[in-house]
């Protein structure tokens, strides 16, 4: 459960929120924190942050790729040493809300383990989901707290495409749906659906495409902004995130499109931004404005780099901040 998504902001992009009125009238602002994190201990450098969560503690989870690292990078863990610095953080790491390191764990001591780290959530339990968009990652992964493993479902092996019940493809996002007790799986970097299962057993219980429709592994036209919208999902789906209100919001990322469904798979309506944007797409993330109503959408593009403020009720843009570059509040594949 992400219960404040600005926490996560301020991992991913250092950034601090002004907070207007509980019911907000007015979209929220940000300014840039370039001191969050803390330092990290033990020598440790980031890889690539794949993905962010914040559990029921305010606790900010991180979920990055120690094996993107280069070997100047991690030189300190070379035989022989290459420089003096560093070692790569462990995949899972855990911060308090002033960006304190907790703990960390996953790869290479935690097993079974995904082959590309990719997608993070943290339940109401203190239970962490995880999944992977690398080669053969057709599962994700439930552990404890503390890096037990609990549930998996699917497993590491290639996928058995869009229609499969048991196996994933390269999923992208967990959300968890704590009322019905269900798993709503992004899936992913290679099936075109939303995939849902039971939380607590693993078991399948539904799945759709585009639209609603039964999902399909046919080749995809390459995308083109003026021809109409593609009646399945593209690769990557790389999110589906579950509202108060029972709406399933899924991020269409190269077809640069939200698509809302009601729970039950009934396609509601769709949401274009950007359409012109190439590349890896305009639509790579969402998550909600902690207020009663959730009021705003936030949806992340990882292609202009930028973030989106969305009016929820309609998907209006009606602010946002970010731009491609380097320096702090900038972005590059956020």
């Amino acid at each position: 459960m992400k219960r404040r998504p600005w926490a996560a902001f301020a991992a991913l992009w250092g950034v601090v929120a002004f907070f207007p009125a509980a019911e907000a009238a007015e979209p929220p602002q940000f300014q840039v924190d370039p001191f969050w994190p803390q330092p990290l201990p033990n020598n440790w450098i980031f890889g690539q942050i794949a993905s962010v969560a914040v559990d029921s503690k305010d606790h900010v989870w991180v979920l990055q790729r120690p094996r993107s690292l280069s070997e100047d990078e991690k030189g300190a863990t070379l035989t022989p040493p290459r420089n003096k610095c560093c070692a790569p953080a462990p995949s899972v790491m855990e911060f308090d809300s002033d960006g304190n390191f907790i703990q960390g764990w996953g790869w290479p001591t935690v097993k079974p383990w995904v082959t590309n780290e990719h997608g993070i959530t943290v339940d109401n339990k203190g239970f962490v989901w995880l999944g992977g968009n690398g080669e053969n990652d057709s599962a994700v992964f439930k552990f404890t707290g503390d890096g037990k493993p609990v549930l998996t479902i699917g497993k590491l092996a290639p996928s058995g495409g869009s229609n499969d019940t048991t196996l994933l493809g390269k999923p992208a996002d967990i959300e968890i749906d704590e009322d019905a007790h269900e798993a709503y799986i992004a899936d992913g970097y290679g099936n075109h659906r939303v995939i849902v299962f039971d939380s607590e057993t693993g078991a399948y219980k539904r799945h759709w495409g585009a639209y609603g429709h039964k999902p399909s592994d046919d080749k995809l036209a390459k995308y083109d902004p003026a021809a109409a919208p593609s009646q399945q999902f593209g690769n990557p789906v790389h999110c589906a995130k579950v509202s108060r209100d029972g709406l399933v919001y899924v991020c269409d990322r190269t077809n640069n499109r939200i698509q809302v469904f009601k729970k039950d798979g009934t396609f509601v309506t769709e949401w274009f931004y950007d359409k012109p944007t190439l590349g890896a797409g305009a639509v790579w993330d969402l998550n909600f404005w902690p207020d009663a109503s959730q009021t705003w959408l936030f949806n992340i593009d990882g292609e202009n780099n930028l973030l989106r403020i969305l009016r929820r009720s309609d998907g209006a843009v009606v602010g946002g901040f970010g731009r491609s570059g380097r320096y702090a509040g900038q972005f590059h594949w956020v």
